[in-house]
């Protein structure tokens, strides 16, 4: 008999076709408050569960007692309770590596469109304000040679640090759990403390994972430290920052302007202030939103989740996930 599985994001024929030719599926495009009672019906049965975005806590998991893998078809994982999945030995999964440099692409377009303020021209030229007295009034700022702060140089942010170095000359800090040897050789990194990074830097690049340490790591006095013309840009999680904070440092002129990909709640709600700023270009989470880089994620996952129910060990599972005996 195949193992018993349940997909609950969309996917395309190719990975579905990959998954069924293991195990039986389940398969929801997305759940919604129309479908969650027949998902959780269907969980009491489920080896393996592939998707993103669902929380994976002991309520969910109490429901689920043939669960032998959570699928994460994401990089970021702060969603799955990784300790209780690790006491009940469930294995867990993501989907690193794969998407580095298309996020990479993605943050250096938006150090780009905001220190240039590509948005907010593109807006006046077809709202038909565009005049040969605008002047001064509509510069931006250069992005070459600039120096460029990053907090958190794992694979996305070294793939950042390289475009920014090479095709950028721009001068690469630092601030990380843990040395990058490889960064400092390759791009001519230097390591820093989080203070130095913050007073230095012409771009503060956020991309951290969110984990308990991380969150609202950039607040009021981190921004404060940044010097008032600097950028920041966000494209980790948007609660590894104060977002009132940042809001507050926005209109007082402590930075000059932000760069965001992701946000506290996604969907942004209507009322949040950052909308109403000229000096802030909002993405609606879409780092890694290529088709090609979207199904080499999906891939993975499906890799990992037929591994995971035939008893072997994915290729990327999350460390810790699984009690040791």
């Amino acid at each position: 008999m195949k193992p018993r599985v349940i997909i609950y994001k969309k996917v395309d024929q190719e990975v579905l076709d990959y998954i069924q030719n293991t195990c039986e599926v389940v398969y929801f495009e997305k759940l919604d408050s129309q479908n969650y009672p027949e998902f959780l019906q269907e969980l009491k049965k489920a080896q393996g569960i592939l998707g993103s975005g669902l929380t994976v806590d002991k309520r969910l998991l109490d429901q689920a007692p043939e669960l032998k893998i959570v699928c994460n078809a994401s990089v970021g994982y702060d969603n799955l309770d990784v300790t209780e999945l690790s006491n009940r030995g469930i294995m867990a999964t993501n989907t690193p590596d794969v998407l580095n440099e298309t996020v990479a692409d993605t943050i250096m377009g938006l150090m780009l469109s905001t220190a240039r303020r590509m948005p907010e021209l593109d807006q006046l030229v077809k709202s038909g304000q565009w005049s040969s007295s605008m002047g001064e009034k509509m510069f931006g700022l250069d992005v070459h040679h600039k120096v460029l702060g990053i907090i958190g140089l794992g694979g996305i942010g070294t793939a950042v640090a390289k475009r920014a170095r090479f095709g950028f000359d721009m001068n690469i800090l630092y601030h990380n759990r843990s040395r990058n040897e490889e960064a400092e050789q390759k791009y001519e990194a230097t390591y820093c403390s989080m203070e130095e990074l913050l007073q230095q830097s012409d771009f503060v690049c956020l991309m951290t994972p969110l984990t308990p340490q991380t969150e609202m790591m950039m607040g009021e006095k981190e921004f404060s430290l940044m010097k008032k013309s600097a950028i920041f840009i966000n494209g980790s999680r948007g609660k590894t920052v104060d977002e009132n904070a940042l809001v507050t440092a926005l209109k007082t002129g402590d930075i000059h302007a932000a760069g965001l990909d992701v946000f506290v709640q996604e969907p942004v709600t209507d009322d949040n202030p950052l909308l109403l700023m000229k000096n802030v270009v909002t993405l609606p989470h879409i780092g890694s939103a290529t088709s090609e880089t979207r199904l080499k994620m999906a891939m993975l996952a499906a890799t990992n989740l037929v591994a995971g129910v035939q008893g072997e060990t994915p290729s990327s599972l999350i460390k810790k996930s699984v009690k040791i005996k």
